[in-house]
């Protein structure tokens, strides 16, 4: 069977002494002993990468990302901590991605288990690319027509407008963002504000879920993968926009 680039970076991964995979928001992470030396991350909030994020030693960060910015860049959140980004998607050599994952890998590990380590496989380069939903799965049928249907809604609301945050859909009252369209895995989501106050009540319904970074504002986050009730959505919706409106956006709608 063809082998695509998820499976030849977990090839170049999971070769290492006990090394665990885990997902991390999402995205595969990679750890020995509880430590870990590799992220995979597929088009991160909207950068466009198919990268690794590696635990590098001290220097390498600045090397690679001055001399190779084709290959190589500075990580969000993690870049402070010197750790260094490599796009899989502009040619760098399977030879070379397999050295630095080791790298990484060797960065982290007790030392005694790091001698363990063999000689470096060679990791055959994939010859599946990665259909356009993986790479974006809001380019899929099904969240394409969520998009469009969400949007109908959203944009029917006095002053609302279309933007994008961190790689996905929001709908704004103003400045304020009412409501969101995101991808978490293999679920497709919708977000909006309830309140604190009733997160358990929705919780307790297996098709709502706290999303992160923004439930502890009060916001929840609908499970529409599969199957969607407008009606419901359209009502939380208009709940949450109520709450970040200004009154002129409320008195103009009551005019509706």
């Amino acid at each position: 069977m063809a082998k695509d680039i998820n499976a030849a970076v977990r090839e170049a991964c999971l070769w290492l002494p006990e090394t665990e995979e885990a997902l991390s928001h999402g995205s595969p992470t990679f750890k020995v002993r509880g430590k870990t030396f590799a992220m995979y991350l597929v088009n991160h909030h909207g950068d466009g990468r198919i990268a690794l994020w590696l635990s590098a030693p001290a220097g390498a960060q600045g090397l690679y990302t001055r001399e190779e910015p084709k290959h190589f860049f500075v990580p969000p959140y993690v870049g402070h901590r010197g750790w260094l980004g490599m796009r899989l998607d502009k040619g760098i050599s399977w030879k070379r991605v397999a050295k630095l994952v080791r790298e990484a890998y060797e960065h982290v590990a007790p030392a005694a288990l790091a001698r363990t380590v063999g000689k470096t496989p060679g990791i055959q380069p994939p010859t599946k690319l990665l259909a356009p939903e993986d790479l974006d799965p809001l380019q899929s049928k099904r969240a394409q027509a969520v998009l469009g249907k969400l949007r109908e809604i959203c944009l029917a609301l006095p002053e609302s407008s279309e933007a994008t945050q961190f790689g996905s859909p929001v709908w704004r009252a103003g400045k304020r963002t009412f409501a969101n369209l995101y991808a978490d895995g293999k679920r497709l989501l919708i977000a909006f504000w309830v309140g604190t106050a009733q997160q358990a009540m929705f919780t307790a319904d297996p098709r709502y879920h706290l999303p992160a970074y923004m439930g502890h504002n009060g916001w929840i986050s609908l499970d529409v993968s599969k199957h969607c009730n407008w009606a419901e959505v359209s009502a939380q919706v208009l709940h949450s926009y109520r709450h970040f409106a200004l009154k002129r956006m409320l008195n103009a709608l009551a005019d509706i």
